[in-house]
């Protein structure tokens, strides 16, 4: 499979016609239809359902689609980092994190460096835990900021100080606003709205001492900002870190922590046998003499 020919495939899935794909590829439409033909005969699989007004990808052609934007992705930063000199120390720092305070020492790390190196860049990509270890894996990322155990065979890391609590999330004017601190039992038969992390890593059980089967869960979300409307629309309460959501001034909603307090640990992660670039390798240092200045 060449490099090219995902450049035009991807092309095709942009355009949704092979005919417009060709004319900004700059290629004859019978050149490129050759070449999708051969990708599909190569891969032993149909790619696009054609019709006469557009084409549509099928379930294969869009797990290729995916890969072929990671591999993309992959190539342009590899060319990036490559092409920096030996002596200067520039480029992107791409780190995966999901929802947290604790991305703000990230960035203190960051502007320390920028403060002598200023062409040295942070990307931060918001996702769960799965999300930001599936695109560390690819080569998407070179860091991922993520809660719970780690796989230690697959990834080095160092630990964070915690700086998240869970707490609840409702509206000012419910009547368990009145209390300053909310008790698991509070919540029993609640109509409760929880992040797709707290489900997997099963934090529903340390909080509450039983199943999740056992409780009255409405709903999920990814990105705290989704589980924040469901909760002003009146879904539930959403089970939730603090210092996410803005809840002064006007907002209609406030935080109240649990009794229970529940604080996951939190990790900095690459692969292992990772190589940093010059950028990457000023991002751990900084981050790991942080550490020392902590404990």
């Amino acid at each position: 499979m060449e490099f090219r020919v995902l450049q035009y495939f991807l092309a095709v899935t942009r355009e949704q016609s092979i005919s417009a794909a060709a004319k900004r590829l700059h290629l004859s439409q019978p050149t490129l239809s050759r070449q999708l033909k051969d990708l599909e005969e190569e891969l032993g699989k149909i790619l696009f359902i054609r019709s006469n007004r557009k084409i549509t990808l099928t379930e294969e052609g869009l797990l290729l689609k995916k890969r072929a934007e990671e591999i993309l992705s992959l190539m342009e930063k590899t060319q990036k980092e490559i092409s920096v000199s030996d002596e200067t120390v520039e480029g992107d720092i791409y780190i995966g994190a999901g929802e947290t305070e604790g991305v703000r020492n990230i960035v203190k790390a960051v502007q320390k460096i920028r403060e002598n190196y200023p062409l040295v860049n942070l990307h931060i990509i918001s996702g769960d835990k799965s999300t930001v270890l599936e695109e560390l894996d690819h080569g998407i990322i070179d860091f991922a900021l993520v809660f719970g155990d780690i796989d230690t065979n697959r990834y080095d890391s160092f630990t964070l100080p915690s700086v998240d609590y869970f707490g609840v999330m409702m509206k000012k004017n419910d009547t368990l606003a009145a209390k300053k601190i909310i008790s698991p039992e509070d919540l029993i038969n609640k109509p409760l709205i929880v992040s797709r992390q707290i489900l997997r890593d099963n934090n529903l059980t340390s909080i509450f001492g039983c199943n999740k089967d056992e409780l009255n869960i409405v709903g999920s979300y990814n990105l705290l900002l989704n589980g924040s409307l469901m909760v002003e629309e009146g879904l539930g309460y959403a089970i939730c870190f603090d210092n996410i959501i803005n809840t002064t001034g006007k907002s209609t909603l406030c935080f109240r922590p649990l009794s229970v307090e529940l604080k996951p640990k939190m990790s900095i992660v690459w692969k292992k046998y990772q190589v940093f670039t010059k950028a990457a390798e000023k991002f751990i240092a900084i981050m790991q003499k942080y550490m020392l200045n902590k404990n």
